[in-house]
Parts: structure tokens; sequence; C-alpha cells
């Protein structure tokens, strides 16, 4: 995906992750009234202006989901005008795990917010993360106390695998994950990785190897993120 400036009346976050409010971009239902809400959770170095162009693109397809593309709360460490859900200065699993357990709560805030401004329950919302979004997609989505009905992840991985018994068996959601296999900055082994991991753990877990494709998303994730969504409406 192609960033794009942060406009500054957007920015809200502030550096703490635990005190920061959260906003971004919002996309209205085409017909009016929300029935699912869908929440972009975008990449490392990026915003939420980035991932609501999704939104634009599904809506017609999906006319009562309601959008919204949140940026993440802390200023990128290697972007002027980027985004970071958690910092990324050594890439390995500690850091990660620390990353997306600081975050959650006002992550979780945030989406709890979302759904009484349209009225919906936990039931009625998808995240759909890309890269380090991701992540936190899959980290919220499986442990909330009620489940979202669908999580999609791009070019992503699990973070985590020796925490799954953390995660809400109850309803959970069902999951779509798809990664390229030309991906040189998340190893495309990242997509049965966490495909294998959650389907022990009792998640509904589909996963895509999409030939020739790099570390973003192409027709074909953006096709079966959208049948995807409409089958798991909520």
């Amino acid at each position: 995906m192609i960033s794009k400036k942060l406009d500054a009346a957007h920015i809200h976050a502030q550096n703490n992750p635990m005190t920061a409010f959260l906003d971004g971009p919002r996309l209205a239902p085409h017909s009016g009234t929300a029935k699912q809400l869908v929440v972009f959770l975008h990449g490392y170095g990026s915003n939420g202006d980035d991932l609501i162009e999704l939104g634009h693109i599904w809506q017609t397809f999906l006319p009562d989901t309601a959008f919204v593309s949140p940026h993440a709360p802390e200023p990128c460490d290697i972007s002027s005008f980027g985004r970071q859900w958690f910092p990324l200065n050594r890439r390995d699993e500690n850091e990660r795990w620390a990353g997306v357990t600081q975050s959650a709560p006002i992550l979780n805030d945030f989406l709890d917010q979302e759904l009484e401004r349209y009225h919906l329950t936990s039931h009625q919302l998808a995240l759909v993360g890309f890269s380090q979004g991701t992540m936190m997609a899959l980290h919220i989505g499986l442990r909330r106390a009620t489940s979202p009905s669908a999580i999609i992840g791009y070019s992503g991985l699990l973070v985590g695998e020796d925490h799954l018994d953390e995660i809400n068996k109850i309803n959970p959601p069902a999951v779509l994950l798809t990664h390229g296999d030309h991906d040189d900055v998340i190893p495309p082994t990242a997509l049965a990785h966490a495909r294998d991991h959650l389907t022990a753990a009792g998640i509904d877990c589909q996963a895509f190897l999409i030939r020739g494709l790099g570390h973003s998303i192409d027709q074909e994730c953006l096709q079966r993120g959208a049948a995807f969504l409409k089958a798991h409406g909520g």
C-alpha cells in the first residue's frame, strides 16, 4: 500500500499509547444504516489514510458496512509523517509481544467507542490489518470479551503463538490471511506458521499464498477480502 502525508488535523494521539486518543478517516455505509463495522489497522510507518482506500473499493459490494481507519498512537521511529502501533527497533518476538500487549488497551477502547457510535455489537465487527496492523488485528481480535465476526490479515504474522491459551474460544472469529510469495519485509513462511498455530488452537483460518506479490495488497487479496467480509457480516 502507498502511504499519504498525514493531515495534522487528524493527529490526536499522544506518545504514550496508554493515554492516547485514536482517530482517523471514516466512511458511512452506502445504505445509510450500518449493520457491520470494518476497522482497518495500517502498517508500520503508514497511517489511517492509507487503508481507508480499501473502504472506498469495498463500499458498493458491502453497502451496509461502515469503515474506519484509525491512525496508530505513536509517531513512527523511521518516518517523519507515519505512525506505528509499537516500535520495531529490534524486530524480534519479545519486542513484538511487548508492543501488541501495550497497544491493546487503547485499541480495544477505540473499538468499543466505534461500535457504540454505530449502535452495533462486537459480533458485527471485523478487523482488517496490513503488516504490523495484522499483528494487532490478530492479537486484539482473538482476545476480545466478545469476539468480532472476522479478522483479515494481509502480509502480516502471528505474534505470541505460545500465548494462544489466552484467546476467547466462545464463538471465535473466522480468519483470512494472505501473503505474497515475494514479500521481502515479512517472510512468506509467516503465513503457514500463523495458519498452523491458529488451526491447532481451534480457529477457522483460511490462508492464501499469492504468487508474484510482494509486501502489498493486490486485486486477488481485495476480492477475497470483500467476499470474506460479506460471508461473515455479523
